[in-house]
């Protein structure tokens, strides 16, 4: 089985037009992608995998789902908590993480990498059972 595993050049806004060049280039339909990004709406090193859905608010989502005609692929959500007090949220997600928050996100990521594993050898039902929760 083959794997691309791709990461966009283009501003998170736009993410669409270059997953569904990659789409239309390698033939492949949207529910065989899974697209992974960072989630205000989940605390930090929080894991979701959901098999389809919108774009609940998230720009490059949107974008996705714009650009493939299609809502229905799967996507691993990470969490990465709200912005403390009114930081504007454009901010927050471009700083640096504290030195606590790097040791959570070592943990996420490594569980990240372990449901996308599982989702490749065993597809998406059985990866939300086994990981849908906290890192």
């Amino acid at each position: 089985r083959r794997v691309i595993l791709a990461r966009p050049e283009t501003y998170m806004n736009d993410s669409g037009r270059a997953a569904a060049g990659l789409a239309r280039f390698y033939r492949i339909p949207p529910e065989a992608m899974l697209v992974v990004y960072d989630d205000l709406d989940l605390d930090l090193g929080t894991l979701r995998l959901r098999p389809d859905g919108g774009s609940g608010g998230h720009k490059g989502m949107r974008s996705i789902i714009e650009q493939l005609g299609s809502r229905d692929f799967p996507r691993l959500r990470l969490g990465i908590g709200r912005p403390p007090g009114r930081m504007d949220p454009a901010d927050y997600v471009l700083q640096d993480f504290s030195p606590e928050e790097e040791i959570l996100v070592a943990e996420a990521l490594g569980q990240a990498t372990r449901a996308i594993e599982n989702w490749l050898a065993e597809g998406t039902a059985a990866t939300m059972d086994r990981f849908n929760r906290r890192a």
